[in-house]
């Protein structure tokens, strides 16, 4: 068996500290942009409207650059992705005054899938202790375990007691079999191998990595939906994403090769104009919605040689008839996988929209008509700090991620040790070695 074929568990973290602060950095890696945040995780006392979250969050470095060597949330450059990570990273550093050694960093490709499983184990005393919680994890755990992908979540939804379902925490109770429904999501190895490589060649170590959907539900949705349902459609430049969140668990996730930029390259084919030209088209007078005064609005398109005597000038409905199909299949495939789900009856009538490509004026609206619910949008949570620029919803994801780590310890676990990245006897691989004799 190959090293791509080989399956993977990413180790996930150890729980945060319950009575110090601690420093944190994140690298989001998107297909338009790649963000660096580095901040303070500072104990709290409970939040009424964010209670899961058991730190306050202050920003206290932040990079920003334009992506480059990513498509649709895959390395297809390493020396251009590298150079761009580096870049992101420096800024933090020099704004935080602090030297970035490890991150945590998001994965949106590899084709991220979600699936339910089961297990149960017979207790080992009268009651259930934490060992049998462990037990039944692992067991859990080791069914998703197959072949070329990586287990980058396994995360437990609800514990069973002698077949009494919908125990949230079963720890103290009498019993004899205890069971669980873990959901287990999954990429392929090659596409987060490569990831983590290049993030690794900036003489960075991977923390752990977190599924981009998960990370932005985190920052944009609060305890009241996720307990009641939602869904969280994170629209990026190179991918759309989607999570459902039910009775306080994130229960599917999914991922779509799609996003914004598809927008952008329509209109920049359609007339005849560079993708920058394009994008600032999209941006400013942009919308999938026809209005009254579209046809008598005239927009001035830039042409595609420079040395062209004039640029050409097209009313705004034309614009909008190039924009209008693609978000509508966007929303489409969306509706589609959530129906797919079995999840979509859950969900309830709330969807938060999220990612920069939600900004587009009038989305809201059409996505209101195709998926028929309420749909507001996303923006980052309960975060001080941040510069204005990362207060929208395009940086969701970077900020779910100084999130996770709060809930990091649902997760089954390996902690790392070794700053090794995927190589030698103390890398990712050997660690998941360890990880299936302890569970075999």
């Amino acid at each position: 068996m190959s090293r791509s074929d080989q399956p993977l568990y990413l180790p996930k973290m150890r729980p945060l500290p319950s009575r110090r602060s601690v420093v944190m950095s994140v690298l989001d890696v998107g297909s338009t942009k790649i963000c660096c945040l580095i901040a303070k995780l500072i104990p709290q006392d409970e939040n009424d409207i964010l209670s899961s979250r058991s730190h306050k969050v202050e920003v206290l470095g932040y990079g920003y650059q334009r992506s480059r060597g990513i498509k649709s949330g895959v390395v297809v450059d390493m020396d251009a992705a590298e150079h761009a990570i580096r870049l992101a990273v420096d800024s933090a550093e020099r704004m935080a005054g602090v030297t970035v050694e490890s991150l945590i960093t998001n994965v949106s490709c590899g084709r991220l899938q979600s699936e339910i499983y089961s297990a149960s184990v017979p207790l080992s005393g009268e009651s259930v202790c934490e060992a049998d919680i462990q037990r039944v994890l692992s067991a859990g755990s080791s069914h998703s375990v197959t072949e070329g992908r990586a287990v980058t979540h396994a995360l437990p939804i609800s514990y069973t007691l002698d077949g009494s379902r919908g125990i949230r925490d079963p720890r103290g109770m009498m019993g004899h079999k205890l069971g669980v429904d873990m959901q287990v999501v999954t990429a392929e190895v090659p596409p987060v191998r490569n990831m983590e490589h290049c993030i690794n060649r900036g003489h960075l170590h991977v923390e752990t990595m977190v599924a981009t959907p998960f990370a932005s539900g985190l920052s944009t949705i609060v305890d009241d939906e996720a307990e009641l349902g939602v869904a969280c459609i994170d629209m990026g430049g190179g991918t759309t994403t989607l999570s459902v969140f039910v009775e306080g668990h994130m229960v599917h996730l999914d991922a779509i090769a799609v996003g914004g930029n598809h927008v952008t390259m329509d209109i920049a084919r359609a007339f005849a104009t560079r993708l920058q030209d394009a994008e600032r088209l999209k941006t400013l007078y942009g919308s999938p919605l026809a209005s009254s005064s579209d046809d008598r609005d005239m927009l001035t398109v830039p042409p595609l040689e420079s040395d062209s005597d004039l640029p050409n000038q097209i009313p705004r409905s034309a614009l909008t008839r190039v924009i209008r199909p693609r978000v509508e299949e966007i929303l489409e495939l969306v509706r589609d996988r959530l129906t797919a789900s079995g999840f979509a009856g859950r969900v309830g009538k709330q969807i938060v929209l999220t990612g920069g490509a939600s900004q587009l004026t009038g989305l809201g609206e059409v996505a209101r008509h195709i998926l028929g619910r309420n749909v507001r949008l996303g923006r980052p949570l309960g975060v001080a700090g941040l510069p204005e620029a990362a207060k929208g919803p395009a940086f969701a994801a970077a900020v779910g991620l100084l999130i996770y780590p709060q809930v990091a310890q649902i997760e089954q676990f390996e902690h790392k040790n070794s700053r090794s990245g995927w190589g030698g006897q103390s890398g990712y691989l050997a660690r998941m070695g360890q990880w299936i004799r302890e569970s075999f």
